[in-house]
Parts: C-alpha cells; structure tokens; sequence
C-alpha cells in the first residue's frame, strides 16, 4: 500500500507503492498520540522519489509539521511485515494510495479522504489492522459522518476525543480500549486476543516491570534495597490469582522493598529460568544486594502474607507432603476407576463425594461427610453409605460424570445416578440419606430468568454498551460462590434502573467459551469483577461495595452528575 509523504519531506513529494524497489519499515503510535512512519527504499532511508512509477499519492503543503514531536519506533521491517498509514487535514494535503496485495482492498476502504480536521492511521500488522482516529475538531460535513458511521465511531458523545479500533481481516474486530503506549500496542498487535500487560493495571504502578535480560541485570547490580521478583507467564492462572496481592504489598513497603515482576514464558529467557530453576509459573525469588538468596513458594498468599515474610525472609521449609484422604482411614469409603461400578452394584443407596485435594471447599466438607459416615454405617438398619473419589487421580470417572467443580455430589440408587440437592453438613448428608427423595428441579441459569440484567456476549458488547450512557457489567462464573451472593444484589439494582434508558447493569459469563476472550481483553482476572462503562468505553473499576444499596448509590451518583450538568446548560441558555 502507498503511503503518503514523509515527516518533514518537500512540497510536492510523491511517493511510489511498495513493489520491488524496496522494503517498508513502519512506526507506532506513542503516548504523545503523535503518528509518523519511516521506509526503506533501495536500502536509504526516507528517501523521495519525484516521480510516483509505482502507484498515486501526493502530498502538497506543510501538513504535517504537526508530527514534528513524533517518536520514531520501529516494529520491524520486510515484505509483509507492517504498514502505517496517516492522513491529516485532507483539505490542505490530499493523498491517494495505490496497492499489489489482494487483502489491501479491505484496508482501502478504511483509508478515505476525509475533509475536516480529523488524523486517521491505519496500520497492518501480520495480517490485521489497527485504526486510530483522533477528532481535533467538531466534525462539520456528510463525508466526515459517513466515514465515521461506516468505521463504527459513535458521534453522539461529544466529549470523546480519541477512538481506537482493531480490524483483522478486513473487518472491524473490537474496539482498543487498552494503554496507548508503544509496549501496549505492540503486544496487542501481535495477540489481539491475549491478556493485556500485567503493567496496565493502574493498581500496578509500584511493581517494576521488566522486559529484558539487560535491564534485569541492570536492576540486579544497582538497586540497594532488597528484592522480590516475579518470574511469570502471561496466561498462568496462578500468575493472574497472586498479581493483584503481589501488587498490593508492592504499594505497602514502596521505598523498603523493590517488587518486581517479569514476563519470562519466551524462549529468548531460557538462560534466566535455568539459572534461577523457573520450572513453573510463577517463580518468585528473593535477592539481597544483587545476590539470590532463596525462593518464596507461598503462591496462595495475600499482600499481608507477602509483607509479614519480607520482614524476616527465610528459605522455603520442606514440606511433609500431605496424607491422602483415602489413606487416612475413617468410614468413607474410597472408590478407584476399577472397583467403583462393583461397589455400586453391592450397595443400594450410596452418596459419593468427587473432590480434589487442593481444593478448600472440600477440605472444609470433609469433616462433615466423615462424621455422617460414622453414624450412618453405625446403623443396625443402614439407610446407605457415603463414598468419596479423587477426580485428580481417578480421571476415567471423572469424565464420565462430567465432573467439572469440586466438591460435587452425586446418588446412586441401585446402580442408577440421581442429582442431590446442596448438602453441606452432617445433618444434611444424615436426613437426606434417611429419605433420599428426588430433589426439585434445578433453578434456571441466571440468563435465563426474566430479571432486567442484560446478558452480553462477545459478539454484542461493544454495540450494546455504546448505546448506553452508564453501564455497569458484571463479569462472573455460575460456579463462584461469591458471584452467587451477588447475584440477587445485583438483580434488585437492575430492576431499580430497568425505566431509565440512559442505564444498563449488564453480565458476562465468562466461563462460556464464546466470551472468554471478551473476558480476556476486559483484564477479568477474577469473579465477581465490576467495570463502568460510558458509552461503551471502560472507565473505571468499581470494587467497593457489592451490594444493592452499594450499586444503586453508585449509579445514582453518576446520574445526579448528569441532571448538574443538564441544569448548568440550561442556565447558559
């Protein structure tokens, strides 16, 4: 594709395609939201042709002093690696663009001269592409509105400035609503659906993120204070479970203890994580005046955890390795892949118990199944027996009964699998075995109840949102026990807004796959997580009561804001 003239280039430039005269080399945004891009042609570059052989486009003026304070960054350069393309004020510098790849077709449907004072960058990264626009001024004629109508920008808030959507494969993919810097991008660019940079967290800000070896040595050599390092991977679970304490304690002891975290899952890392034995993610060692010392290995911890270790860190202690359940004796009876049909065959009533050993919630039931055990096989009369599997271990049974959360129960009468209602206690496991009926049915999944929550998922979240001026989503899993507390909370306040249009209390279920990389790109890191959105765009995180009176207090205040705001311009008037 063309590309029109070059930071600083004569009037009159004129620029060819890319064909074989020469390679592009492209240019990123920067936080300064300034544009600019660079190529090589015959191995110079910025070089300009005065004759365009290969394609139209001309640029007349100086349009582009504009990007005088633009930082020049390159992504990298060779056939098919990357083009950048700018425009600004068409009415002073009109710019064609010519093309040699198929694909190039969708690309010029964004790239249109538009009239008006408007910066449109287009930029094709491995197949997709990425499109800013950046409106300096009140948009005035039809072409302006049709382009932005056409690219997906929503005219109707006046106060946004900067709009950034991601395109692949010729068509529109999702809305950027990620940190506009050079990193940020970069790495959305190359995985538009990964996570985002652990560092774009604002609740990350006294974590030192690193990116590279030098800079690890760097810090290794000259910091004084004491250090704590996080070795991860960006799609760890455990990673993303530990970062937001990691990061709390960070704040705590800023200016004792330095926390720092570095994304090392690149092969490029391969002589750190062998020096350092990083065999899992994540790998958090402590070093004192630039000398490791020891790892921390209590990746369940909290932020107070962290800060009571670093008052006086000590090496890891070994750990007696935990006694299985079935090894522990008691009147549960442990079943295996071979032996559980036959057992029950044997036994007419039997209630097993699939759990996991890591997990808390059945270590917490555990106690209450074997009391019930006790008694129920005490029984002269036996009303049945209670069994139990480790679905870690026995993975065939597991499958089978489509076991997916622990603790779960299921009832065998006769060989026969029936559903058990929630039992949690020794009493509740002791009255329903004397009279194990038929549980009611099931109560629907949230999104299926007529409540006024709007269900979103990846496909529809971006254009519902921006048709709402205030929307608070909630992002859950129907499993989380802390999501179900909410729930009801966050029905009532859905209900309380349901005549207001300009309101929306929205879910996502991010456990269903077709959201999961919605869920990705929102950083939902845990369950239940709350984000405002204005007009379809994040503006914060709302994490401080979740409960009714919480919510509702919360979008009250923003609609107070709005009818403030009503009454001023009403006055001016």
């Amino acid at each position: 594709m063309g590309l029109p003239c070059s930071l600083g280039a004569p009037a009159g430039c004129q620029h060819g395609a890319r064909g074989a005269v020469g390679t592009w080399t492209s240019f990123l945004l920067q936080p300064l939201f300034d544009v600019t891009f660079g190529w090589t042609v015959g191995g110079h570059r910025n070089r300009c042709t005065q004759q365009n052989k290969a394609g139209q486009g001309k640029c007349q003026g100086n349009s582009y002093k504009h990007l005088s304070r633009a930082l020049l960054s390159p992504l990298g350069q060779g056939n098919g690696a990357s083009d950048a393309v700018v425009t600004h004020r068409p009415s002073a510098c009109q710019c064609g663009f010519s093309t040699e790849r198929p694909q190039d077709k969708a690309d010029r449907t964004v790239i249109a001269t538009v009239s008006g004072e408007w910066t449109i960058c287009l930029l094709s990264f491995w197949g997709t592409s990425f499109v800013w626009i950046h409106h300096v001024a009140p948009y005035s004629d039809a072409e302006s509105r049709k382009l932005c109508k056409k690219m997906k920008v929503d005219l109707s808030a006046k106060d946004k400035k900067v709009e950034l959507f991601h395109y692949q494969d010729g068509a529109f993919h999702t809305e950027y609503n990620r940190a506009v810097t050079f990193k940020s991008v970069v790495a959305f660019l190359k995985d538009p659906k990964g996570p985002p940079l652990w560092e774009e967290d604002p609740g990350a800000k006294d974590v030192v993120h690193i990116d590279n070896e030098k800079d690890f040595r760097r810090l290794l050599k000259k910091e004084e204070k004491p250090i704590l390092m996080m070795f991860y991977a960006s799609w760890c679970s455990v990673c993303k479970r530990i970062m937001p304490h990691f990061q709390k304690a960070a704040t705590q002891l800023r200016g004792l203890f330095v926390l720092a975290g570095m994304n090392v899952y690149s092969s490029e890392f391969e002589n750190i994580k062998e020096e350092y034995s990083v065999h899992g993610y994540p790998t958090i060692c402590y070093f004192e005046k630039g000398r490791f010392l020891f790892q921390y290995d209590s990746y369940g911890s909290t932020a107070e955890d962290i800060v009571e270790w670093l008052k006086n860190p000590q090496p890891p202690q070994p750990q007696v390795p935990e006694t299985p359940w079935a090894d522990e004796g008691g009147s549960v009876y442990h079943l295996t892949d071979e032996d559980f049909d036959q057992f029950v065959k044997e036994h007419s009533s039997v209630l097993v118990l699939f759990h996991a050993p890591w997990c808390g919630h059945c270590k917490k039931m555990k106690p209450e199944f074997e009391n019930a055990a006790e008694v129920l096989h005490g029984e002269a009369d036996s009303s049945g027996v209670l069994a139990a599997v480790d679905a870690t271990v026995n993975k065939a049974l597991a499958e089978r009964f489509h076991i997916s959360e622990f603790p779960t129960l299921k009832y065998f009468k006769n060989g026969e699998k029936y559903a058990v209602p929630a039992l949690r206690t020794k009493k509740s496991f002791i009255e329903w075995m004397q009279n194990p009926e038929s549980p009611p049915p099931p109560e629907p999944a949230w999104e299926e109840q007529q409540t006024s929550v709007v269900h979103l998922a990846g496909d529809n979240f971006r254009d519902t949102l921006k048709r709402k001026k205030h929307a608070l989503v909630m992002f859950y899993a129907p499993w989380c026990p802390h999501c179900k507390k909410v729930i009801p909370h966050f029905t009532a306040t859905a209900d309380a807004f349901k005549d207001d249009r300009k309101i929306a209390c929205a879910a996502v279920d991010c456990i269903k796959e077709k959201n999961q990389d919605l869920c990705q790109q929102e950083a939902i890191k845990a369950y239940p997580t709350f984000h405002y959105y204005h007009y379809g765009k994040f503006a914060e995180k709302y994490d401080t009561n979740p409960t009714e009176l919480g919510f509702t207090s919360f979008i009250r205040t923003l609609r107070e804001g709005d009818h403030e705001r009503l009454g001023k311009k009403k006055e001016e008037l």
